[in-house]
């Protein structure tokens, strides 16, 4: 049976136990609200690991102040019911005064790749984000932690940081998933109506025409980008950015040789999608 921890100290001291006892700790950390995608990173950390932890918390830190905060999904019953099924060991969901205590002022920054993309539309999220990271990092010690890359930016984020922090952590990316039909799963899809669905599919259907043009040849990034852009622009109610950059550096640095990746950020009814596709390794969208 999952056990779910509270506090702190408590969920130090379950992966400390773990380890002790000769098992790897694998950490998924989430926000709750918890789709397949979610599920998918609890199985890649069963299969590195032998001790799953999984934490839900909706980090205020990462909402800016025009960002509602209280509307996130919050679906803890049934988040506890999904993990016991996948065989999760700990679930670790503190109240936020246990993560920011009175007085609480550190903060930890990951400097270039947080400024383009979501960081020209979010300023503040990724210090939020890898504030409260590094804090599950230090609880859960040496662990292997699974990001999904549908939160692309984010994970290059994270993984930068372990690197050049020097923690503990083995970061891994495991792949987006997506419905039948392409569209990306996400806790933000239970917002749209099926209407607003059906039209939130040109995301995808615009990643898979850059994917088709790339693997047909195709090498130019704003060639790329128009072909994204197209289907986008024809749906979605604003476009917040639709970009086709380098990996490593998240830019069109020509001297950046690393392989190219399409993506978006867009509304539609007032809910916000992201997706990505990296050309040369991700499977058709």
């Amino acid at each position: 049976m999952t056990q779910v921890i509270r506090e702190r100290e408590a969920f130090r001291a379950a992966c400390d136990e773990a380890r002790a006892a000769g098992r790897k700790v694998g950490l998924v950390p989430t926000m709750g609200a918890l789709h397949e995608g979610h599920l998918s990173l609890v199985r890649e950390a069963r299969r590195r690991a032998d001790f799953v932890a999984l934490t839900i918390f909706v980090n205020p830190l990462q909402f800016a102040a025009h960002e509602d905060l209280s509307k996130y999904p919050r679906t803890f019953e049934a988040d506890v019911e999904a993990c016991e099924k996948e065989g999760v060991d700990v679930i670790f969901a503190p109240e936020p005064g246990a993560m920011y205590p009175a007085g609480f002022q550190t903060h930890v920054e990951v400097e270039q790749l947080t400024l383009p993309l979501e960081g020209e539309f979010r300023p503040t999220h990724f210090r939020g984000v890898t504030t409260v990271v590094t804090k599950l990092f230090n609880l859960a010690g040496p662990c292997v932690a699974i990001f999904g890359r549908k939160d692309f930016q984010q994970a290059a984020v994270l993984h930068r940081m372990a690197e050049d922090l020097d923690m503990p952590v083995e970061v891994v990316k495991a792949p987006t998933v997506r419905e039948p039909d392409g569209l990306a799963l996400s806790s933000r899809n239970r917002y749209l109506s099926a209407e607003d669905r059906a039209r939130a599919l040109s995301i995808s259907r615009g990643l898979r025409a850059a994917w088709d043009a790339f693997h047909a040849g195709e090498r130019d990034p704003s060639r790329l980008r128009e072909l994204v852009l197209a289907e986008v622009e024809r749906e979605m109610d604003s476009i917040d950015y639709v970009r086709v950059v380098h990996e490593a550096s998240l830019t069109e640095d020509p001297t950046d040789a690393s392989p190219l990746v399409a993506l978006v950020a867009a509304r539609i009814s007032g809910t916000r999608l992201i997706d990505n596709c990296v050309f040369e390794t991700d499977a058709r969208p």
